[in-house]
Formats: structure tokens, C-alpha cells, sequence
């Protein structure tokens, strides 16, 4: 009897330590489970701290009823802008928020819209699509490269040095426009169609509450003897133009206003007071030429009695 109780034992020991193998395998794999989510983890984290990538494409496109000059800023604009796709003209002037579904088709997260009026005012849209934000300049003082005709030359397709005046740190809006044009003309180092040089400059500078583009060259000239660093000067290659800034809404091609510009004066409005000075002229010279006829009548001769005494 005490030897079959001993063997009863030995069993029921037996039975606790392969129990506690089962508990402790169980729990190894559990946390060899734990930790392999945390390395996975980790992984994700490292990719998405990682260094950024540029995925920046614009959808360039105008209306219809665009003028030649306003076409060739375009196409310049286009060569410029190595990252840029062009579109069709759009038909509708009043639902422009058809350019976010077109901007999506195009793989295109910003557009540049060349929105002319009468053939003679332009207005420029430049979005985020399709969130926003999107403001809208009015162009003037416009000179293609073909007008100009400048000395400067650029490699096509080249990657351009984006430079700001200060003043676009100093208010909120001109900030918002200095990350707008980067985002827009910066050109990004994964685009297909650049050249991996940089030899040309765009210049961003604030004059008069307007934002006034140039594109220079760099011009590096041969180190001569004695001297140690070249000598660095820019052309400019064209084109040129001045933007007025409108309105800034917070979506892209509408929404609530985020600025507007008081200062603004509608080309409709200068026409109109242009009209009414000439009107004015007109006015007075035809009361000039009524006073001059009044005037001759007032200071004639009186009739010579005399006059035909020796006929």
C-alpha cells in the first residue's frame, strides 16, 4: 500500500511540472508576440519620422477667351515648372470647384487657374487642392519671354532657388502665401522631367502691397589667376509680371474669407473712373467752345456807317 501511495505521488508531481513547462512556453510566446509588435511599431514609427518625400504636382489650365499674351505666360509658367501638367480650357467661369475633380484625374495636388475677363483682365487662382486653401491675385504689367528677350538663359526643366523678400515673414497672410508659392513652384527633386541642375532663380519680393515675380540666371564666371572663390552675378531671363492679391478663402476655390485686401481697386472701377474723366473733358471743352462762341458774339464790330460812302 505505501509503495502504490508513493507512485501516486510521483504522478501527481510529475503532472504540476509539465503543467508549469505548458504555463511558462505559453507565456514565452506571449511575449515573443508582444515584442515583435513593438519592433513592428518601431519600424512604422522610423518610416514615418523619416526624411519627407516632395510629391508636389500642379495642373496648369486657363479659360476660354484667353488672350495670345496671356497663353505665352502660360506656356512659360509651364517650362519653368518642370512638375506642372497642362489641361483642355475650361468651359465654366462660375463652378470652379470642377478643378478639384480635375486636379484628382491629373494626380495633381495644386492648380494654377488663368481666369481672363473681357480679353483684357487676368486673374490668377493658385489652390491646394482639394482641401485648400486657394487665393486670387489679378495679374497686370505682364512681359513674356518672347517680349523681353533677355540675355539670360536657363537650362529647360532645371530645378530653380526660390527666394523670398523678408516682408513675407512679417504678416500672417504673407506667410501663408510664401508656403503656397513654395509648395507651387518648387520643384520637387523626384519629379521625371527635371535635370539635376540648379541655375536659375525665382524671386518672390513685396513692393506696394503687391508680390512682384522675376527669374534670373546664375552666371558663374571662370576663376581667374589669384582669385579663390568665382564671381557669382544674375541675369534675368524672364518673364515677368505683378500680383495683386484679392482674396484668400480657406478651401480651395471657395470657402469662408481668410484675407481680403482693402486696398483692392477693380480694374472694372478704373475703367469706370477713366470714362467718367474723359467724360468730363469731353464736357469741357464743348462748354470752352460754347463760351468762345458766345465771346465773338459778344465783342463784334458794330456796323461802319461810313463803309460805302466812296462806292
Amino acid at each position: 500500500m505505501a509503495a502504490e501511495d508513493d507512485d501516486e505521488d510521483e504522478e501527481e508531481e510529475d503532472d504540476q511540472e509539465d503543467d508549469e513547462e505548458v504555463d511558462e512556453l505559453e507565456g514565452g510566446s506571449d511575449t515573443e508576440l508582444v515584442e515583435e509588435e513593438d519592433d513592428a511599431q518601431q519600424v512604422a514609427s522610423q518610416q514615418q519620422t523619416g526624411p519627407r518625400k516632395n510629391k508636389q504636382r500642379v495642373l496648369l489650365l486657363s479659360s476660354r477667351g484667353i488672350t495670345h499674351r496671356y497663353r505665352h505666360l502660360l506656356n512659360d509658367l509651364g517650362a519653368l515648372m518642370p512638375h506642372s501638367k497642362k489641361d483642355a480650357k475650361l468651359d465654366s467661369k462660375h463652378n470652379l470647384t470642377v478643378l478639384n475633380e480635375l486636379a484628382e484625374l491629373s494626380n495633381c495636388n495644386n492648380c494654377v487657374y488663368f481666369e481672363v475677363r473681357k480679353h483684357t483682365d487676368l486673374y490668377m487662382w493658385m489652390a491646394k487642392t482639394p482641401n485648400g486653401p486657394s487665393v486670387k491675385f489679378h495679374v497686370h504689367n505682364v512681359h513674356t519671354m518672347d517680349e523681353l528677350r533677355m540675355t539670360g538663359n536657363c537650362l529647360k526643366g532645371s530645378r530653380p532657388i526660390l527666394s523670398f523678400d523678408q516682408n513675407f515673414d512679417e504678416q500672417p497672410h504673407y506667410q501663408l502665401l510664401k508656403e503656397m508659392f513654395t509648395q507651387a513652384f518648387g520643384t520637387p527633386p523626384t519629379a521625371r522631367k527635371i535635370k539635376p541642375f540648379v541655375d536659375h532663380i525665382l524671386s518672390f519680393s513685396i513692393a506696394d502691397n503687391k508680390v512682384w515675380f522675376r527669374n534670373y540666371q546664375i552666371v558663374e564666371k571662370p576663376l581667374e589667376k589669384g582669385q579663390k572663390e568665382k564671381d557669382i552675378s544674375l541675369v534675368e531671363i524672364g518673364p515677368r509680371f505683378v500680383l495683386s492679391i484679392m482674396r484668400i478663402f480657406d478651401g480651395s476655390f471657395g470657402g469662408s474669407t481668410l484675407f481680403a485686401n482693402s486696398e483692392f481697386v477693380s480694374p472694372n472701377e478704373v475703367r469706370r473712373q477713366r470714362k467718367i474723366e474723359m467724360s468730363q473733358e469731353y464736357r469741357r471743352r464743348m462748354q470752352n467752345a460754347q463760351k468762345r462762341i458766345e465771346k465773338k458774339k459778344e465783342t463784334r464790330l458794330p456796323a461802319d456807317p461810313l463803309a460805302d460812302v466812296f462806292q
